[in-house]
């Protein structure tokens, strides 16, 4: 009896189009259900108020029933309403595999037309888009789906699209579907042109009139060119002699990253635990951990004598290593596995970091960095980091319009 129900069934998608508002779906769906239809997938899109709204539904008996049904109803809302029939229920969409974050300022045709080029030529699928952002950046999420036979690795498929994101003078993200992509619950951030912007040691070098000799070897360190253990002697060599209370004047004057306090801000209201490594310097990033809340800090400290300091640093250097040591012990301490763990950082000694972490991401970064990370980011608003990790811009609104905080700057 089974085997001649199912063989009586027929599987259609039935597709409504036209402008959006409230009814239709209930009008839809009460046609579908006199008809005892059984929902086997349903999707729905709405852009600036037009409705696309497709159900694949099972039908027994005659499906040109529901069929006149759908058209004496629909059309009678000013909508247009197609009937197609389809296969059985295994012609339903596999999952998606992977997620496609596109962030641009902006997002041209032809900017999306390269990465669409691009998955094609990889035998992918687009299985369903969706803004996630329309400030400071335009954000586009993809879900995609590889073939079930040869399908690209994951190295291909990022290797595939980093190229199609420098044709396309977009951002490009790609990360697996699944619990690990939502189940981040840590990142820390580089300090140093990622959380705040410039060098904090240039601004100290700046108070001994030794600018430009420190510039140069910082960007000789990040570029990877000499070893950051050995740059950072260097550099603090130059401070020899400087009042200590320059470090509380340059910590007053950090200047955050555009985006930076929105994203500490949303995470933490995420349950994310917050905190920073930097190859910089304890009495320094104090002032970030109280204005914004960090959980968790890693540093060099200088050394002080007499109210001045003396050229030197205390202890081990925060470097390479260092900054992936650090993440770790953080993660540790606070029972978090390393995979659900994010890092975001610019320089050549945040590799490791960057490599540790369940997710890195360089933020506009030296090439090497950028090459070497998870995904990297080049437009200057910390907050795209949210966008990667799933958030939408209209989540972040509508949690700061519920403290009062809601506000656009413009840009």
């Amino acid at each position: 009896m089974s085997e001649v129900l199912a063989a009586e069934r027929t599987t259609l998608l039935v597709t409504v189009t036209g402008p959006d508002f409230p009814g239709v779906s209930a009008t839809l769906f009460t046609v579908l259900a006199e008809h005892g239809a059984e929902m086997l997938d349903v999707q729905q899109a709405t852009i600036h108020g037009h409705l696309t709204l497709s159900a694949l539904v099972g039908v027994s008996g005659d499906p040109g029933r529901l069929e006149r049904s759908l058209d004496v109803a629909i059309p009678a809302l000013g909508l247009a309403v197609t009937v197609e029939t389809g296969g059985d229920a295994s012609s339903v969409h596999p999952y998606s595999t992977h997620v496609v974050s596109v962030l641009g300022r902006p997002i041209t045709a032809a900017g999306f037309a390269e990465v669409a080029r691009t998955l094609a030529a990889q035998r992918v699928n687009i299985d369903r888009v969706r803004r996630v952002a329309d400030y400071p950046v335009t954000g586009l999420e993809l879900r995609i789906s590889t073939p079930a036979s040869s399908p690209p690795t994951d190295a291909a498929l990022r290797q595939a699209l980093v190229g199609a994101s420098q044709r396309a003078g977009v951002d490009v993200a790609v990360q697996r579907v699944g619990i690990a992509q939502r189940a981040k619950r840590l990142i820390v951030f580089d300090v140093d042109s990622t959380l705040v912007q410039g060098e904090v040691i240039e601004m100290l070098a700046a108070y001994a009139g030794r600018e430009d000799e420190v510039r140069r070897v910082t960007e000789a360190a990040m570029r990877g060119e000499i070893d950051f253990s050995q740059s950072l002697h260097r550099r603090v060599a130059t401070l020899e002699g400087l009042d200590a209370s320059c470090l509380d004047e340059v910590g007053k004057k950090l200047a955050l990253t555009p985006g930076a306090r929105t994203t500490i801000r949303t995470l933490k209201r995420l349950g994310y635990k917050c905190g920073v490594v930097s190859g910089g310097f304890t009495q320094v990033i104090a002032h970030l951990v109280d204005e914004l809340g960090l959980d968790w800090a890693a540093a060099n400290e200088l050394e002080i004598a007499d109210g001045k300091l003396t050229g030197r640093v205390v202890g081990d250097v925060v470097d390479r290593a260092g900054k992936a040591r650090q993440l770790e012990a953080f993660a540790e301490a606070v029972e978090v596995p390393i995979e659900q763990t994010v890092a975001v950082g610019d320089g050549a000694n945040d590799l490791d970091m960057l490599a540790a972490a369940g997710l890195g991401i360089a933020f506009n970064a030296k090439p090497v960095v950028a090459a070497a990370a998870d995904t990297a980011l080049s437009y200057p608003f910390l907050d795209a980091v949210l966008f990667v990790l799933g958030v939408t811009r209209d989540e972040i609104e509508v949690a700061d319009a519920a403290e009062g905080l809601l506000r656009r700057v413009p840009i």
